[in-house]
């Protein structure tokens, strides 16, 4: 026989619970959800998202490539588990570009065309745009309705799965407009892995790196002997072992476990310097004034590295931290260093836009080691002479190639 503590309200006490198909979150505030970990979520047998959708009315939204790869599987699963006449499927463009209050927009007007009642919910099967653009509709919508996320890419496995955060960009800023608003479920399935391109596979990596250098050295390491994880090799298919076997799988656990511990105590941003902010300082101004040249992933590993140089610099972290971070982010084949965003005057204006959204505070989070890391807090500690010399740094850096 096994208990549980509770609370004297009846709730499990505050904090992030794991097992073999997911993760349990219970926040300070009250809040909770889980996110679910599992294999064939879309199958027609698979009872798992036909017990969060329950009777209820369903407007579901795909991006394109999910719609080529899955979407035959998606539209079975729904009939199956829906009712006739109560389920409707809506392709939408994603890329930085689509992330807009007009998309959001859209996405309400097609909902209730479909009749779409404070009821029903909204389903997103995509990556972290479809989550966050259908999370903030669904937020929005009649005040607010549930709606579910299945997460098809590393990215938003590891980061917008594991949240309650949804928004657009607006203003020219990213995020600009959101909302904290938890899904009802956010359903992940490793062999979705299987069929991304590289490129979306290194981003999601760098949210795992950014994991490993504030939180856990061991992760750290595992990233250092296998920086090619998730990658299929020449020749494999998209069932090989290698595609999700026993590394990826401690991978991506280990990171989506950290992620939940970390946001749970600070669920809704009360406290505005936050260590799982490493990477996201200077990175919305390379997205934004590199034109989304570079994807969300790929510009936080420029700020990463760039965070690095600076702790080298201000002599927060040595040497070897820093070329331990800044190598590995290399060898995942990641960009360090972007030439026409990493200028003074850009990196300048990225800090104090953090300044301003982080009520007047820097909370910039650098490494102190492989696995720690501080803040910096004020403006006047970055010196604009040291964020010159890291930048010369890490074009430098950007120049090297690693075997």
């Amino acid at each position: 026989m096994t208990s549980q503590v509770v609370d004297r309200v009846g709730h499990p006490p505050a904090g992030v619970r794991e097992d073999s198909g997911g993760f349990d979150l219970s926040a300070p505030d009250g809040t909770r959800y889980r996110v679910d970990l599992g294999t064939g979520v879309l199958d027609p047998d698979n009872p798992l998202l036909a017990g969060y959708l329950g009777e209820r009315r369903v407007v579901a939204f795909v991006s394109p490539t999910v719609d080529r790869l899955y979407g035959d599987r998606l539209r079975a699963c729904l009939d199956t588990h829906v009712r006739p006449g109560q389920w409707s499927l809506h392709v939408i463009p994603t890329g930085e570009h689509h992330k807009t209050l007009a998309a959001a927009e859209r996405v309400c007007a097609l909902a209730k065309a479909d009749g779409l009642d404070r009821h029903g919910v909204m389903l997103a099967v995509g990556g972290g745009i479809v989550a966050d653009v259908i999370g903030f509709a669904a937020s929005i919508y009649a005040r607010g309705i549930r709606y579910i996320k299945v997460n098809t890419t590393l990215v938003g496995q590891v980061d917008v799965g594991v949240g309650v955060k949804t928004g657009v960009n607006a203003l020219r800023t990213k995020n600009m407009f959101g909302a904290y608003h938890p899904a009802h479920a956010s359903l992940n399935d490793p062999a979705f892995l299987a069929t991304l391109p590289h490129r979306e596979i290194r981003c999601g990596l760098a949210e795992i790196v950014k994991m490993a250098v504030i939180l856990d050295e061991d992760l750290f390491r595992a990233l250092e002997r296998h920086p090619d994880a998730f990658r299929r090799r020449d020749g494999d298919s998209g069932d090989a072992p290698h595609s999700h076997g026993e590394l990826e799988t401690y991978i991506l656990r280990t990171s989506m476990r950290l992620m939940m511990e970390e946001l749970c105590p600070n669920l809704q941003e009360h406290e505005l310097a936050r260590l799982v902010d490493f990477g996201h300082t200077f990175s919305p101004v390379v997205e934004t004034a590199g034109d989304h040249r570079l994807e969300h992933g790929e510009a936080v590993a420029v700020d990463m590295a760039l965070s690095a140089h600076l702790a080298r610099l201000l002599g927060l972290a040595d040497g070897e931290t820093c070329d331990r971070v800044v190598r590995l982010l290399r060898r995942i084949g990641l960009p360090v260093f972007d030439p026409g965003t990493c200028t003074p005057e850009l990196m300048t204006q990225a800090l104090r836009a953090s300044w301003q959204r982080r009520g007047r505070k820097l909370h910039l989070v650098v490494p102190t080691g492989i696995g720690k890391a501080a803040f910096v807090e004020e403006l006047e500690d970055v010196p604009a002479g040291v964020l010159t010399a890291a930048l010369e740094a890490l074009a430098a850096d950007g120049g090297r190639h690693d075997a």
